[in-house]
């Protein structure tokens, strides 16, 4: 006899449960559910130095804020066939480990869709992947029995939904050429200035810069100009952000660039943190930022190619606002793919 799969509804109240759990950890709950979290939160940097308390609590409350009843329901409701009956499919995913819990959200579509999870982890991002999976098998049982996470290779699954670089990319779709698969690339974000934000609004753009040293796909890595523009302004505006001079890992790339740079004779502006270059790439190394200006009257060259196929999100007027890029809602899919709806075809 086919065994049922959980209701949507349990898992729903399930997540959400996990969701204030995050959210206390977050806040530096020292007691009750959330302690755990806050404790990893303390000891992650330890076994990974870019996982640092600042960084594991960001996306633990970004998490957090994102898994309430209200949102669960929210996106769910886009896809009534979820309350149909289906055979679960294993579905195999491989995670990246750049920034803490990218691998989160994966998750969280395979198992409330009704399906098993055999999830390769990032030795990276081990650790707290493992509490999130334990944390939840906690609140609700069920989702243990269809639950796998492994550091070794994949086997056994039917669709498989894999994340990685542009290199790994090309071994993924041979590897996982023979099923349905999600295959994602490297992505880059980009902020869009007109001249008229605000002081808040510009120190708000440092956070969607430089959180998690700026690791992660929907971290803006160029910014667009109006001409005339003088980008050393914005360097006031983040001096908060100035405590990356104490990260050794971080200080090593800012030295690094700033030290090719004077070599190659480059122009650049120092922030003393961040190196600021005028560049049509999108892809700066760590610790340089780049900016390309355009005419007002013409707007940026932003393609739909660079739409469809290089871009993660744009932040800026009329696009996502300034400080949250990194605060990704539950229906905001990687690469613009929609996780569900990939899960849910036969």
């Amino acid at each position: 006899m086919k065994k049922e799969n959980l209701s949507i509804e349990r898992g729903i109240d399930a997540f959400a449960e996990l969701g204030r759990v995050m959210r206390e950890g977050a806040a530096g709950s020292a007691t009750g559910s959330g302690r755990h979290f806050y404790e990893l939160s303390e000891t992650l940097y330890l076994s990974n130095p870019w996982f640092t308390p600042e960084n594991v609590r960001r996306a633990l409350s970004a998490t957090g804020d994102s898994l309430t009843r209200e949102k669960l329901i929210r996106w769910l409701s886009a896809y009534p066939e979820l309350n149909e009956g289906h055979d679960p499919v294993t579905v195999g995913v491989v995670m990246a480990g750049n920034i803490p819990m990218v691998g989160f959200h994966d998750l969280l579509c395979v198992l409330i869709s009704g399906n098993r999870l055999l999830g390769r982890l990032s030795t990276k991002d081990e650790l707290l992947m493992r509490a999130v999976s334990a944390t939840l098998t906690e609140i609700e049982p069920e989702f243990g029995h269809v639950t796998e996470l492994t550091t070794g290779r994949l086997k056994g699954f039917g669709k498989v939904i894999a994340t990685g670089s542009n290199n790994t990319s090309r071994y993924f779709e041979y590897y996982f050429r023979n099923v349905p698969s999600i295959i994602r690339r490297n992505r880059n974000s980009i902020a869009v200035l007109d001249g008229t934000e605000s002081d808040s609004e510009l120190e708000l753009l440092g956070d969607d810069v430089f959180s998690y040293f700026g690791l992660g796909c929907r971290n803006v890595s160029k910014l667009y100009l109006p001409g005339g523009y003088d980008p050393a302004s914005l360097l006031p505006r983040w001096e908060r952000y100035e405590s990356l001079r104490s990260h050794y890992g971080y200080m090593v790339n800012y030295d690094h660039h700033r030290a090719v740079m004077i070599v190659n004779r480059e122009s650049y502006t120092d922030g003393r943190f961040i190196l600021l270059k005028e560049s049509s790439s999108l892809t700066p190394p760590m610790a340089v930022l780049h900016y390309e200006f355009y005419d007002s009257r013409s707007g940026p060259a932003i393609t739909p190619e660079m739409s469809a196929g290089m871009l993660q999100c744009i932040a800026g007027h009329g696009h996502l606002p300034f400080g949250t890029t990194q605060k990704p809602e539950l229906w905001n899919y990687a690469d613009n793919i929609d996780t569900i709806s990939f899960l849910l075809k036969k």
